[in-house]
């Protein structure tokens, strides 16, 4: 076979798609790394907190809220998306690290907020452009998707911190600068066509994934323990950057395995009709008599939604029931924990750590988020195929287990910190999977790209108003107490808050918001318990057993024969 015929063949396949996708999330990541560069702009701008917070917002906001993205991805292709994304990933963050250089005059706060909502808003196009389209191609395989995707995008703190140390060595300033831009994109968007071996392929990508995480692991707390050399801090760079290309290898064997499987077997496209007319007669329990008095208004037809798991107009899953109890329960759980997370150095500063202590738990945050989202996307999706374990009741104990964490900060006791940035880290990672899972089980895949970045507004909002109202009035509240108390506690001309009572009462309030988002996610686990008791993939499985059918005998001549093409069985039903 002709080595570039093979090649294209490589390149334009889905599983490739799938590798340039864990490249994109891996580069996307860049506001993950706010609690280490967040005091360069703190100190170099002079912020207080409350202000710090308010930048933190803008942070989550542009990270988060996604809709403009979903809806360019509804009439676009892929690339184009991830094209916008990675122009405003350049000009957002390129704004900040001239301001915190000085390389500018300093800009006014809402100019730093517009360009920190700038460079993070970038990541909903990654997301976008990427993880909806991975998940479109494996739908019967979603929570694994959303698990390895998610989980890169987690791990790209820790490798942004291995690829600047190895390029500019301890600098947060220049940490910002190389968080400018993801170059890569790609532009296949393919079909739901489904392989034997699927699964094992994911596991493969898995344990590449879960190799990477624990190299990371060792080498951020060796770098805290011992002195590494510029060589030593490339060499870890260089490793690094070897396990994120090592799914290509699982692809190349992939592709190359399945061009050289013997052909499937041909239908007649007669025959095609036929399965195709026999499924929709299946699939429709009861004839609808036409209407007599017109098309149904928009406003009408909002309010009656389908049947759980078939697609829902992004009005009728806007104004659900399901979404509006899914996003409340979010909005409380995420911000709660994504609060705990942008605060963890400042937490750490006033329970009295070393800078090392906040630096090594601090990075290994982003361990944690990876582990989370790995082990919420593999493990629900085991657990929903196996035993009909509902996913919105995961997301209920992760809720839970959220709470433990936050009560460890509020009545912190000594080396608490550790534990508590543990169980955030892996909570906030678990979060993302399921919320995005659920979205697709309940409301279907047709307007996926838009439905799964409106769910991610319930971050802005819960960080809003935990992180910015709460957690930053109650500590500049306390800071000036301090102050007035002890010149010791102003140092560098900002305002710095030692001690239990600085985030005590907001770290209760922020338990009670989450426990109160346990309790309405009960609500949805009880309303679709019926639902998810049932196979939600059956339809997935049909429709691809019509896509496998294989080449098409035209009925003309046996020597008339095509290759189905993609979507035949749909355009045929239709």
């Amino acid at each position: 076979m002709d080595k570039t015929k093979v090649l294209l063949e490589i390149v334009r396949g889905r599983w490739f798609m799938v590798f340039a996708s864990f490249l994109i999330m891996s580069a996307s990541g860049a506001s993950y790394l706010f609690a280490i560069y967040s005091p360069s702009i703190k100190s170099s701008l002079g912020y207080t907190q409350q202000t710090l917070n308010t930048l933190s917002f803008f942070k989550d906001l542009g990270a988060n809220v996604g809709v403009l993205s979903g809806l360019i991805s509804e009439v676009t292709p892929p690339w184009v998306v991830l094209a916008i994304g990675a122009a405003m990933n350049l000009g957002g963050y390129l704004m900040i690290w001239l301001a915190v250089t000085r390389r500018i005059s300093q800009p006014k706060l809402w100019q730093m907020c517009l360009y920190m909502w700038i460079g993070s808003d970038s990541q909903s196009f990654a997301n976008t452009g990427s993880l909806v389209t991975c998940v479109k191609n494996f739908p019967q395989s979603r929570g694994r998707v959303l698990a390895l995707l998610k989980g890169f995008m987690g791990l790209s703190g820790a490798i942004f911190t291995q690829l600047y140390s190895a390029i500019y060595g301890h600098d947060p300033e220049g940490l910002l600068f190389s968080s400018l831009g993801f170059l890569l994109n790609s532009d296949y968007e393919g079909t739901t066509e489904h392989q034997k071996n699927e699964l094992k392929v994911f596991y493969s990508f898995l344990y590449i994934a879960l190799a990477l995480a624990g190299y990371l692991m060792i080498m951020i707390i060796l770098q805290r323990r011992i002195h590494f050399t510029a060589s030593a801090y490339r060499s870890s760079a260089a490793i690094v950057v070897l396990l994120l290309f090592l799914p290509l290898a699982i692809i190349v064997r992939e592709e190359t395995s399945k061009m050289n499987q013997s052909p499937i077997p041909r239908v007649t496209a007669s025959g095609l009709k036929e399965l195709a007319k026999q499924q929709e007669v299946e699939e429709s329990p009861a004839v609808i008599p036409p209407r007599t008095d017109g098309s149904v208004s928009c406003i009408k037809s909002m309010f009656r939604s389908p049947d759980r798991g078939e697609d829902y107009t992004i009005l009728q899953a806007l104004v659900s029931i399901d979404m509006l109890i899914l996003f409340s329960a979010a909005t409380c759980g995420v911000g709660g924990t994504l609060t705990a997370i942008d605060n963890m150095g400042q937490i750490g500063e006033s329970l009295g750590y070393s800078a090392q202590s906040i630096g090594t738990f601090v990075s290994l945050i982003s361990i944690w988020n990876f582990s989370g989202r790995v082990a919420a996307g593999f493990v629900s999706e085991i657990f929903l195929t196996k035993y009909k374990f509902p996913r919105p009741l995961m997301l209920s104990g992760v809720l839970l287990l959220a709470c433990v964490g936050h009560l460890l900060i509020a009545f912190p006791v000594p080396g608490s910190l550790y534990v508590a940035s543990i169980i955030i880290g892996l909570c906030f990672g678990a979060q993302w999977p399921l919320l995005y899972a659920i979205i697709s089980e309940i409301f279907g895949l047709k307007y996926y790209s838009t439905l799964y970045n409106f769910g991610s507004v319930a971050s802005p909002i819960g960080s809003y108003i935990l992180n910015v109202k709460i957690a930053g009035k109650l500590y500049d509240r306390e800071a000036p107490k301090q102050r007035a108390a002890s010149w010791l506690s102003f140092e560098n001309g900002e305002l710095s808050c030692t001690g239990v009572q600085c985030y005590r009462l907001s770290f209760i309030i922020i338990t009670a918001t989450t426990f109160l988002g346990f309790l309405v996610s009960l609500v949805l686990v009880m309303r679709t318990k019926k639902f998810y008791g049932g196979d939600i993939y059956a339809r997935f499985r049909v429709n691809n057993n019509m896509e496998m059918v294989g080449p098409i005998v035209g009925e003309a001549g046996e020597g008339q024969c095509s290759a189905a093409p993609v979507g035949e069985y749909q355009r045929i039903k239709n």
